[in-house]
């Protein structure tokens, strides 16, 4: 099985919002999950990011492939240097 770490969007109409989930990669995009893992809104300023580190270092030890934007998100809050401390 697929594992990614994906944005859920959620939120109104114009006003997206979205939850940062471990997901297979055949669900759909706002379709089923198996763990949530932060959260992450664009519209307020500066934008609001929350990951839970512990759990997204798990799933990308596990193996999950960040998107594109995720990874992104990750580099900018120091996921990947917490994984590399705690490896060594």
């Amino acid at each position: 099985m697929a594992v990614k770490i994906r944005l859920k969007r959620m939120g109104a109409k114009k006003r997206p919002f979205y939850r940062i989930v471990v997901a297979d990669s055949r669900s759909p995009r706002d379709g089923r999950f198996i763990e949530e893992i932060g959260y992450y809104n664009p519209l307020t300023d500066p934008r609001t990011v929350k990951i839970d580190d512990e759990k997204a270092i798990k799933w990308l030890n596990n193996g999950a492939k960040p998107t594109d934007t995720v990874d992104r998100l990750f580099r900018e809050n120091g996921i990947y240097e917490k994984r590399n401390q705690d490896a060594e």
